[in-house]
């Protein structure tokens, strides 16, 4: 009876042990995968440390750099304008006419037996095309002569210069008037020109002189 009592104790005790070792594996897989992910979190951890420790860095030097770099944004904005202001003046000074050359070339035309008496001038800035008029007198044995002679004279000193350069007369009539130069009585006669050019050096003008209007010579 004893022994039947043993090996009865022996199964239930056996029997609980099997109980109890699915349990202690369970504890001992969940004590594991525990383990496993403090490791995991803790290596995270470090990593999101490691970031904002770089990340702080970062930001340090870029309090440090972004002033420079704010100053160089502003210098840039000031140069750039200052670049298209310059632009503008010179898209302004290119397309100006200057007068004092022409004024030059027109005084180096004029012989001494001539005399201008009024002029009047215009630039289209547009176009890029100047016109003017030119009065004057001119006195000689042949006064119309001596305007043909101002007239090629002016052309040939423009042509050094400008383009499409054009030498007219719009008006060419004989004087009763007679003056006298170097001692000499000379008949007078009164031009009008018209002068056309682009201030781009061109080819010289080819042009034959233009025929002096018909006029009667005055008694």
């Amino acid at each position: 009876m004893a022994l039947q009592l043993n090996l009865l104790h022996e199964e239930i005790a056996q029997q609980r042990q099997r109980q109890r070792d699915p349990l202690k594996i369970g504890m001992l897989v969940l004590v594991g995968v525990t383990a496993v992910m403090i490791v995991f979190y803790m290596w995270k951890a470090y990593e999101t440390l490691e970031v904002k420790s770089q990340l702080a860095a970062v930001q340090h030097d870029w309090a440090q750099v972004e002033p420079k770099v704010t100053s160089a944004q502003n210098r840039s904005s000031e140069l750039n304008g200052i670049i298209n202001t310059t632009k503008v003046l010179d898209t302004m000074v290119e397309g100006r006419f200057y007068w004092a050359p022409f004024l030059e070339k027109l005084s180096r035309s004029v012989a001494p037996n001539a005399q201008l008496n009024g002029f009047d001038g215009a630039y289209n800035a547009d176009t890029k095309a100047l016109t003017a008029t030119v009065d004057g007198i001119a006195a000689g044995r042949e006064p119309r002569a001596a305007s043909e002679e101002l007239r090629q004279l002016l052309t040939e000193q423009l042509s050094d210069t400008y383009g499409n350069v054009a030498v007219d007369f719009m008006l060419l009539e004989d004087l009763d008037t007679v003056v006298n130069v170097a001692g000499v009585n000379m008949a007078t006669a009164r031009f009008s020109l018209n002068i056309k050019l682009t201030p781009a050096k061109g080819e010289p003008s080819k042009g034959a002189a233009s025929p002096a209007p018909a006029r009667a010579r005055k008694s």
